[in-house]
């Protein structure tokens, strides 16, 4: 077996306009067209890969219940500093990494741990 890319990420959300609000108005991702399942979500196109969003009906941990490491999905932005002030004028908590590397970590409003990492 080889495993050659990923295709796509979901996310457990439990409000899905919400999400959308981040997603599409503050992260900037474009939702592209999903099948119609028997539960509501949401697709975004990532290029070669996508992130899907999954509205679940069972309780997620709240955001401040969950640590300081988890389960993420990362994504490559252009420019740092104007990430960190597109997220202060939204009111988006973050915090950044601490690694050397060049990461913004930020939780969605369920609470799933979302990292932004420039390489330039």
């Amino acid at each position: 077996m080889e495993l050659r890319k990923l295709l796509h990420a979901g996310l457990l959300i439990t409000d899905l306009e919400r999400s959308k609000q981040f997603y599409s108005g503050i992260l900037g991702l474009k939702e592209k067209p999903r099948p119609a399942f028997d539960f509501p979500g949401a697709w975004y196109d990532l290029g070669e890969c996508e992130l899907h969003l999954i509205v679940t009906r069972d309780a997620l941990p709240t955001a401040g219940a969950r640590p300081k490491r988890d389960f993420h999905v990362s994504f490559l932005i252009d420019d740092y500093d104007a990430t960190i002030r597109q997220l202060d004028q939204a009111g988006v908590p973050f915090r950044e990494g601490s690694s050397g590397l060049a990461q913004i970590f930020v939780r969605d409003p369920d609470g799933n741990l979302i990292e932004l990492q420039s390489r330039s």
